[in-house]
């Protein structure tokens, strides 16, 4: 069992406190029956979050909608699974949707994950959506700067030379700064 699956184990194993449905759900290899975890009436959210993460990490595509969920979700950890599902799925609509995630002011509390996962994609949406959502964490008094600071050392693992012009205006945030001075270093020198 990897580490992920270990970590998401354990604290569903508690939410559910252990029930048979969990023990059952955690043992079975029939995708079917994860499916059928993610779509029936009723089921705690513990069940559908441990079939989708399964379904994802096997490649499976039914778990895509319920993952894109979990990514936006309250609860930070579910949005950590979900990610790292996400991640493993290699679904071709992911980065759209961790892009509109990462950019929506609404939901800019729970964004720390989706900008992680663009990072790890590194798709063509990356580059513009974390300039887009570091620019606005920019304002004075933005209360999202662990989602800045996830964007700032994003985009410099990205290398991108698109986002010279936001990593400079980062450097105006002492909170930024010095991330900001690290992801400029990472970014290759125009010529």
């Amino acid at each position: 069992m990897d580490e992920e699956l270990r970590s998401l184990t354990e604290r569903l194993r508690q939410e559910s406190r252990g029930s048979a449905a969990y023990e059952h759900l955690v043992a079975t290899a029939d995708h079917e029956e994860l499916a059928e975890a993610l779509t029936a009436a009723g089921q705690p959210l513990w069940a559908r979050e441990l079939a989708a993460f399964r379904l994802g990490t096997a490649g499976d595509r039914r778990a895509f909608e319920a993952l894109v969920l979990l990514l936006n979700h309250r609860d930070p950890p579910r949005c950590a699974s979900a990610a790292q599902a996400l991640a493993r799925l290699r679904d071709p609509r992911t980065a759209r949707a961790a892009a509109a995630l990462a950019t929506n002011e609404l939901r800019v509390a729970h964004a720390l994950h989706p900008v992680r996962l663009l990072v790890e994609l590194r798709a063509p949406e990356s580059v513009p959506a974390l300039i887009t959502t570091l620019e606005r964490r920019l304002r004075p008094h933005d209360p999202y700067r662990r989602v800045a600071l996830a964007c700032v050392d994003g985009l410099g693992a990205l290398g991108d030379p698109s986002a010279r012009r936001v990593l400079n205006e980062a450097l105006a945030h002492p909170a930024l700064a010095e991330a900001a001075v690290h992801a400029l270093a990472r970014i290759p020198k125009q010529r």
